[in-house]
């Protein structure tokens, strides 16, 4: 007997059984018992979402002989059957616009839309699949009879790609009901797999399902149809390991031996890993998607998410937790900033060589120098007075750089405010920030130009170095203004200071008026060292520089 696909076999019948997109089956079957049925309908979303479903759900609701008072259609007369097998019916049909595209086929289909239906009290229905393939004069033959078309015709457009219609055709969509079909979730597409096998007889474990779903990627008739793929290898009984070999997916292990490699900076280990993944039959377009996924679980696993990962097995919980500790946040951001980059651009898919495009990413991230914070730095410096930053690089590794992230470190332009005590006396920079924190003392609307400039003690002196502008000829010609700036920042450090404010030197700011990237990487590390002055002994003795 001929075997008929999963996803033909189990299509929905009923607006009810229609997964996920409950805001279009519900809204429709409504107007269906209402008598509100719109004369044209826009069925917008992924593949294999249920958009032609739902149209022939539609379609058998309209025509049904024994529809019920709520709107649903019997699923089981001989019209119904026919519609939803996608039979030929006289008053339903389905049309492929990319086949089917040109200006003669819709002037044929706007004249076949001018006769009545077969029976009194049937509607006809027009399909209209992949409707973005329709050139501009197509649409403008459709155009008119759309605004105003025959009594008891219906339309429904399905497409994949809603803004080249409306790129195409804009007018189009003013005369149409637009519905937008979500992706369907991973649960769900378990819990329609789970309800097919049984009733296909069989089941199959939790994590195979899991895996089936998320390859889905949204779609219901995708998970079907791999379910059914699995099926006829596996002779109905589906495990994990069926499942994985199946879709050509590789063992998460392989992945934590990658990062071994990574962490350990085994340069040359990249290139046997890869031959023996190539001799053990991989797919590397495959294998590349799960090491992003594995990347991905890593860098949540580094940043304290402890839930499960979806995908990953129970039992490697550890192990890779034990491989995130290796690495910083940052690295980990990189890392995947750079995998997630190959796939961005499409090249390893079109590559006549995705050997080698694998090979050089997996190679620059072993390369990819390590991000050391500049407090270990400090600390090291401070506390065992070798000039070693306390932390060892890796092997291969030359620890040179430091990567200030602005998301990991304050801002020297925006201090965060300092809780005022008048019984603990602060520090210069302390105290400024303080100041400008609140505000006290300080001339109205000068604050941003006061952040931008630079503070150093000489004695009971403080020097302001601002940029040119308003706030520097404000201080400059009020000197009852720097007197009260003096009063409150000295209450802040415990004594009595006095302010001399200065216009900044030509070196200090950008060459020419203008700001390059060099200029502000030198101000930034510039502001980092006037907070930590031993942050300059780092970089004068290790050689650091500041990375964006």
């Amino acid at each position: 007997m001929a075997h008929t696909a999963l996803a033909r076999k189990y299509r929905p019948r009923r607006f009810a059984e229609v997964a996920t997109q409950e805001h279009v089956s519900e809204t429709l079957r409504r107007a269906v018992a209402g008598g509100r049925v719109a004369h044209a309908y826009l069925f917008c979303g992924p593949r294999g979402v249920g958009k032609t479903t739902l149209a022939r759900v539609l379609a058998m609701a309209l025509n049904c002989p024994t529809r019920g008072e709520d709107g649903e259609p019997c699923g089981e007369c001989d019209s119904c059957t026919r519609i939803w097998g996608g039979q030929t019916a006289l008053d339903v049909v389905e049309i492929d616009a990319a086949s089917n595209r040109g200006v003669d086929d819709a002037r044929d289909l706007r004249e076949r839309a001018m006769y009545a239906p077969s029976e009194e009290g049937r509607y006809k229905v027009y399909i209209v699949d992949e409707a973005h393939m329709l050139t501009r004069e197509a649409w403008n033959a459709l155009l008119k009879i759309l605004e105003e078309p025959p009594s008891r015709v219906i339309f429904v457009f399905a497409t994949t790609e809603p803004q080249k219609i409306q790129q195409s055709a804009a007018p189009i969509l003013s005369r149409c009901q637009r519905f937008d079909f979500r992706r369907i979730g991973v649960a769900d597409i378990v819990r329609r797999l789970t309800d097919v096998l049984t009733a296909e007889g069989t089941d199959a474990p939790a994590e195979a399902l899991h895996i089936l779903a998320r390859k889905a990627d949204g779609g219901m008739r995708d998970g079907l149809s791999l379910l059914d793929q699995v099926l006829s290898l596996s002779g109905g009984e589906i495990d994990v390991e069926t499942v994985r070999r199946v879709l050509g997916l590789v063992e998460d292990e392989r992945f934590l031996d990658l990062f071994d490699v990574l962490r350990d900076g085994r340069h040359g280990d990249v290139f046997s890993l890869v031959e023996g993944l190539l001799d053990e039959g991989h797919d590397l377009v495959e294998f590349y998607h799960g090491f992003v996924d594995a990347l991905r679980i890593l860098l949540r696993l580094r940043l304290g998410d402890s839930s499960p990962a979806p995908g990953l097995r129970p039992d490697l919980m550890d192990a890779f937790g034990e491989r995130a500790a290796a690495f910083q946040p940052g690295d980990l951001v990189r890392m995947l900033a750079l995998a997630t980059e190959l796939e961005s651009t499409g090249s390893l898919r079109r590559s006549a060589q995705p050997r080698l495009l694998l090979e050089m990413l997996l190679l620059r991230l072993s390369y990819l120098e390590r991000t050391v914070d500049i407090e270990e730095v400090i600390r090291g410096l401070g506390g065992a007075g070798s000039g070693s930053s306390g932390t060892p690089a890796a092997p291969g590794r030359p620890e040179r750089d430091v990567d200030a992230p602005r998301d990991s470190m304050p801002a020297p332009s925006e201090p965060p405010p300092q809780p005022v005590d008048p019984q603990t006396p602060l520090g210069l920079l302390d105290a400024w920030k303080a100041l400008l924190g609140s505000g006290e003392g300080l001339p109205r609307g000068s604050t941003v130009s006061l952040r931008a400039g630079r503070i150093r003690e000489e004695g009971d002196r403080v020097c302001l170095e601002l940029p040119p502008g308003p706030a520097l000829d404000k201080l400059q010609g009020e000197p009852a203004l720097v007197a009260t700036l003096a009063r409150a920042l000295g209450s802040r450090m415990g004594r009595v200071v006095t302010v001399s404010v200065e216009a900044m030197t030509s070196g200090s700011g950008p060459a020419n008026g203008r700001i390059t990237p060099e200029v502000v990487r030198e101000d930034r590390l510039r502001s980092l060292i006037d907070q930590e002055p031993r942050l300059e002994r780092a970089v004068q003795e290790l050689d650091l520089e500041l990375l964006d």
